[in-house]
């Protein structure tokens, strides 16, 4: 494997339950939740480079309280690797080109997300 790059989302990101209550208001909303979402997170990886080869994500998911579930807080990794594909950043985020991921959850006092993402060689 090559070397760890690291990048920090320095905002709380939208849960599971706050996009299904934004969809079930109105789909419209929505999607203008993903794009706006999308957008801000583009702030913080404008510089990580293109991923040509498959790759593997470690999410380090950082909360202010305990308030919110675990699957719901993850979810949100949907936002980030679409945000990747939408900008240039990897090929797609299917299973050829996101080889794995693992969550890993902490608590102080800011919501963040770090990314710590190397390229695969040699996937099976």
């Amino acid at each position: 494997m090559k070397n760890t790059n690291e990048y920090v989302i320095s905002m709380k990101l939208p849960s599971l339950n706050e996009v299904i209550n934004v969809n079930r208001y109105n789909r419209y909303a929505g999607n203008n939740l993903k794009q706006n979402t999308q957008e801000l997170i583009y702030q913080y990886i404008k510089d990580m480079p293109r991923y040509e080869k498959p790759i593997k994500i470690d999410f380090h998911w950082y909360e202010g309280n305990k308030r919110r579930d675990l699957d719901n807080i993850a979810s949100a990794k949907k936002f980030i690797l679409d945000a990747m594909v939408k900008y240039g950043k990897l090929k797609d985020d299917n299973r050829k080109n996101v080889y794995a991921f693992t969550d890993n959850f902490y608590y102080g006092k800011e919501w963040k997300v770090i990314l710590k993402i190397q390229e695969v060689e040699n996937v099976l």
